[in-house]
């Protein structure tokens, strides 16, 4: 497994165990993202790459992503235009 440990230099919040545990993994998701967001704005893929490694998890990860909301958005359109030719959704020529 791996682990996202981050170091509070500032000294301004360390949860402690008791305290972080029933939120681990809320507090584990925005670490990541806050993470992704930082290497993204900084546009600096050796530093991604670096990041990410040699495995090609990442890429799996994201492949899977993108496959299943491709298969989201195809059902959810086939619901809005059923919705539409049921009349429950307005929709206008162009839209």
């Amino acid at each position: 497994m791996d682990f996202y440990v981050r170091q509070f230099r500032d000294m301004k919040a360390i949860p402690d165990g008791a305290t972080i545990g029933p939120y681990l993994a809320e507090f584990a998701s925005a670490c990541g993202e806050v993470l992704a967001r930082a290497h993204a704005r900084s546009g600096d893929a050796n530093a991604i790459s670096e990041y990410l490694g040699k495995s090609d998890k990442a890429v799996v990860g994201l492949s899977a992503f993108a496959r299943r909301y491709a298969d989201q958005n195809e059902r959810d359109h086939a619901q809005l235009v059923a919705a539409i030719a049921k009349g429950s959704v307005r929709s206008a020529p162009g839209w």
